[in-house]
């Protein structure tokens, strides 16, 4: 099977979406299939290597953060890929490559699948001064993309949930994004771990709460903050892996709230391939974030062996067990009451991270790829039935 993927965001860029189709990619060429990507350069240059389309573009971040408009001219790259005739388009993102998912699937008459990756209702602050108005143009604009694709995949019910409640219509199929489980699954190493606790000044008989992604205003961070400083200067630090837009204003409440190194750790952003060592700095991998819409940064966590502490969300239902491979929290105090319970039972603390790592199994790249190929052949099939009865 020939499939054309589109995204706005692919290598080197890290977020993500960037991971789930760089898992989708490989993970499908493993079994056989030829894939290509149409995405959007870093510069305003273009060009095509191994099997990647790259259009120039320029940075939009008023838009959405990280987003970027195309502004090369498209049509020979266009023509290039309908030459090469894919037998599926799947697209990723709902901007500039999206129209030309939709071009290349009518020109060729091919079905066009899309995933729904983010949840822009709450991302309304970045686009609109009213969150009423932001989320009925969200419902709007959500139930065109869908209108011009033959099926959507949700990472979870929650978003799929989401669709149907906007008035969307075609089918939605709950396939979670994969994660490449060779990279986290491997046993901490002790001195490896020591080496990054010294660099960051972490004394050694600290609990450590580890939060991974991208520092965004989305991501209530604050609520971790909060909660640190609520415990006072106790032997324990809030480790924040990642970058971001947010990352002054959260430095700064920082500051407010009295909280200092080693009680809270700005650590920045970390090169991917080492991304597995610095979740197995933590005790606990914590989140307060409810924008999600399944979060890969839990799936990690825990095939990393990091039990988890989360602020109760829909996405988590059947991820995080509570008691099992860590909790869900929905308060201040509730949080605080299973940070206790965890910290009160270093012999359980074994158990926990080897049902953390079984419980990512379900999100391993291959079962990902072999659920996309499944739907694929579905709407081929159901395409190819349109087109006898038209």
């Amino acid at each position: 099977m020939k499939i054309l993927i589109t995204t706005d965001w692919y290598l080197p860029a890290v977020n993500g979406v960037v991971t789930s189709v760089k898992n989708l990619r490989q993970e499908l060429e493993r079994r056989g299939h030829e894939v290509r990507v149409l995405t959007l350069s870093q510069t305003t240059r273009s060009g095509e290597k191994n099997g990647v389309t790259y259009l120039g573009s320029v940075a939009a971040g008023l838009i959405y953060p990280g987003a970027r408009l195309r502004t090369a001219l498209a049509g020979s790259y266009v023509r290039d890929l309908v030459a090469w005739h894919p037998d599926v388009v799947h697209s990723q993102c709902e901007f500039s490559t999206f129209f030309l998912a939709r071009r290349i699937a009518e020109e060729l008459d091919i079905p066009l699948i899309h995933t729904y990756h983010t949840v822009y209702e709450d991302y309304t602050h970045y686009f609109s001064p009213s969150v009423r108005f932001g989320k009925k143009a969200v419902a709007v604009f959500s139930r065109w993309v869908a209108g011009q694709t033959d099926a959507l995949i949700a990472p979870t019910a929650k978003v799929r949930q989401l669709l149907k409640g906007y008035g969307v219509r075609q089918p939605v199929f709950v396939v979670p994004s994969g994660i490449d489980l060779r990279r986290f699954c491997r046993e901490a190493d002790p001195w490896r771990t020591a080496v990054l606790k010294a660099s960051l000044h972490i004394p050694e008989d600290r609990l450590v709460l580890v939060s991974v992604g991208r520092l965004a205003e989305e991501k209530n961070v604050e609520e971790l903050l909060r909660l640190r400083a609520a415990m006072g200067h106790g032997a324990l630090t809030l480790l924040l892996v990642g970058d971001g837009p947010h990352r002054a204003a959260l430095e700064k409440l920082t500051e407010e709230l009295g909280l200092h190194a080693p009680d809270v750790v700005f650590a920045g952003q970390v090169p991917p391939e080492q991304v597995a060592d610095w979740y197995q700095l933590g005790d606990l991998f914590v989140s307060a974030s409810t924008s999600e819409t399944q979060g890969l940064t839990y799936a990690e966590a825990l095939a990393a062996g990091v039990p988890a502490l989360c602020r109760e969300d829909p996405c988590l239902q059947g991820v995080i067990r509570d008691g099992e491979n860590g909790w869900q929290y929905r308060t201040g105090a509730d949080f605080q009451e299973k940070l206790d319970l965890f910290s009160a039972q270093p012999h359980r603390r074994q158990a926990l991270s080897a049902a953390a790592r079984e419980s990512a199994g379900e999100f391993s790249a291959e079962t990902f790829a072999a659920r996309a190929e499944e739907i694929y052949c579905r709407q081929m099939a159901r395409h190819s039935c349109k087109e006898v009865s038209a």
